[in-house]
């Protein structure tokens, strides 16, 4: 229990006098999440909802799959970005391996299927619902794509928040690319994972107890979207 209080109050310490270290991992923290989300957010939503308006070949498949990637092993999908970004990988010359941008990478690969998957769940059932005046308007698939999304935009909201949810827990993918090297790829979840096993747990403490007001932000973001698209859809209705 006194090792708790010390390092608790150790912890404190760190963050009240913004030593360098926690700063400098807290702001390539928010780099590498906020970065991945908003390109997995650029790619993501227009691919969900996409798989909406247009039919092709394999269609049903490309939903399964997606849908199962929402759940996909970060250390899997580290791997498979840490083979291709090797030196005798296919992105091998872009010599991305244990910098930032491979972070983000690997942030992507797992952010985007949860995104897209959302995405197509919540512009299909406003489709349902707009459908046919969109059609009696004579509205193209692109227009229709741009109106579904800015109509769903608080469920939308939602799921870029999830994704932001899952790039803040992430740990074994962002390690496996980033190699964790101090003042190069550290983040808040490598870093925590390092210095508890050192034993250094004030840092630890430290990152752990930011980390936990930041999910706890996300979390709270996602109940006020919520509350306010329900208010927006009593009020339509």
């Amino acid at each position: 229990m006194d090792l708790l209080i010390d390092a608790s109050a150790s912890a404190i310490r760190l963050i009240v006098s913004g030593d360098g270290d926690l700063i400098e991992i807290l702001l390539l923290s928010f780099y590498v999440n906020l970065t991945a989300v908003a390109i997995a957010m650029a790619l993501a939503m227009p691919f969900g909802a996409l798989l909406v308006f247009v039919r092709f070949p394999g269609r049903r498949l490309v939903i399964v799959l997606l849908n199962a990637a929402m759940g996909f092993p970060p250390v899997v999908a580290g791997l498979i970005v840490y083979i291709a970004l090797s030196r005798s990988g296919p992105l091998g010359v872009l010599g991305w391996l244990y910098t930032p941008a491979a972070m983000i990478l690997v942030q992507v690969f797992l952010i985007f299927p949860i995104i897209a998957a959302l995405t197509r769940r919540d512009i299909t059932e406003l489709w349902e619902n707009y459908q046919e005046q969109l059609l009696s308007f004579g509205v193209g698939p692109v227009r229709a794509v741009q109106t579904m999304l800015w109509e769903a935009r608080f469920s939308l909201a939602t799921s870029v928040l999830a994704g932001l949810g899952r790039a803040s827990a992430e740990v074994g993918g962002v390690m496996i690319v980033g190699g964790n090297i101090n003042h190069h790829t550290r983040i808040m979840t490598t870093a925590i994972a390092l210095e508890t096993s050192k034993g250094q747990l004030a840092l630890a403490l430290a990152l752990g107890m930011i980390l936990l007001v930041v999910s706890l932000g996300v979390n709270a973001l996602v109940v006020l979207v919520e509350e306010r698209r329900r208010r927006i859809w009593v009020s339509n209705s």
